[in-house]
């Protein structure tokens, strides 16, 4: 798939990243690519396993050492190619130029260390600035995330505080450098209702103002409808649908994302039960090497699903899909994939 680089903040080119198990190398991303303009914002939605972790840490450059690493592709922000930077060069990015919300604050933020020294350290990191000057910005930070008590709260510990707040924290850490494009991995998870939609409220104020990009990655399509402009449904570690936030919702085409948006409760319709998808997403050691990858699952599956394996492709509009059924050019195979002529 041809990237339009023009205007792009982020571009993503046939990235593919995973990790090795048991002397093997198994992809847990393939052939993802994507491009994300100043003030975008894109979601990332699929079920737990299907690679959104992993692409954002492949971007971030943070997979783990030794055992998982890049193995083809480019990350350009601002037409500077991650992939191709030394670990020093990628930490005056991380916190600058891309801030990343975690997926679970209790777990990255360090217990032993105050909430100020924690945001101190992305100051000190990225910036010359006196101990005087990072406290009363830090406070100034968690004020603006909605934290009331900041002066006593820039002293306490992560256990010392709720859920929401541990969040609330873990956004202020995030932003305290203005970065130009924000990371947020399941920002709501593990929180209640109330604190969800707070979230959700002060994430879209903070890049309202400051303009900045955003990748929301998530498993709940709701959060997806209030928050993107576009949206990449990741399956298997590839997407199989990218498009606009309308197309997606009132125009979805692969299979997968049709059965995603049936399982979803609505209150305008009367249901006995919730519709399931049946079935697990496939391991990465036991990921298919020819065919599609939801083909054990589709409801629409036919024989050349599982031989010949569909291309993400441009339907219209920059709609695009990866399944056969919308594939319009005629099928090849070849040794290892298969190629569209």
């Amino acid at each position: 798939m041809s990237i339009n680089q023009s205007n792009s903040l982020l571009n993503v080119q046939r990235l593919e990243a995973g990790f090795m198990i048991d002397n093997q190398f198994h992809h847990a991303v393939d052939d993802v690519s994507f491009q994300l303009k100043p003030g975008q914002v894109v979601g990332v939605v699929g079920e737990s396993g299907c690679g959104k972790s992993v692409m954002s840490l492949s971007i971030m450059g943070l997979l783990p050492k030794g055992i998982g690493k890049i193995s083809s592709g480019e990350v350009q922000l601002n037409g500077v190619d991650l992939t191709k930077l030394t670990n020093k060069q990628m930490n005056n990015i991380r916190g600058k130029e891309i801030g990343m919300i975690f997926q679970e604050p209790m777990t990255a933020l360090n217990p032993v260390f105050t909430i100020g020294y924690q945001l101190a350290e992305v100051l000190f990191n990225h910036s010359t600035i006196s101990k005087k000057q990072a406290r009363y910005k830090i406070i100034q930070l968690l004020k603006s995330v909605g934290i009331s008590r900041a002066d006593s709260i820039v002293d306490e510990y992560p256990h010392q505080l709720s859920g929401g707040m541990r969040q609330r924290v873990m956004i202020a850490m995030a932003i305290a450098c203005e970065p130009k494009l924000l990371i947020a991995d399941e920002p709501t998870t593990a929180l209640d209702v109330t604190i969800q939609a707070q979230i959700l409220e002060l994430l879209r104020d903070i890049q309202t103002k400051s303009g900045m990009a955003m990748i929301l990655i998530t498993h709940d399509l709701g959060v997806v409808a209030e928050m993107a402009d576009e949206v990449l449904v990741m399956y298997a570690g590839q997407i199989v649908e990218r498009g606009l936030i309308n197309q997606i919702f009132h125009d979805p085409k692969h299979p997968y994302l049709k059965l995603l948006l049936q399982s979803i409760p609505r209150l305008d319709q009367e249901r006995e039960r919730l519709e399931s998808i049946q079935g697990i997403v496939p391991s990465l050691i036991n990921m298919p090497k020819v065919g599609c990858r939801f083909a054990d699952r589709c409801p629409n599956v036919m024989d050349e699903c599982r031989s010949v394996t569909p291309l993400l492709s441009d339907i219209g509009n920059n709609h695009h899909v990866r399944c056969l059924l919308y594939q319009q050019s005629h099928p090849t195979r070849t040794k290892e994939a298969t190629t569209w002529a």
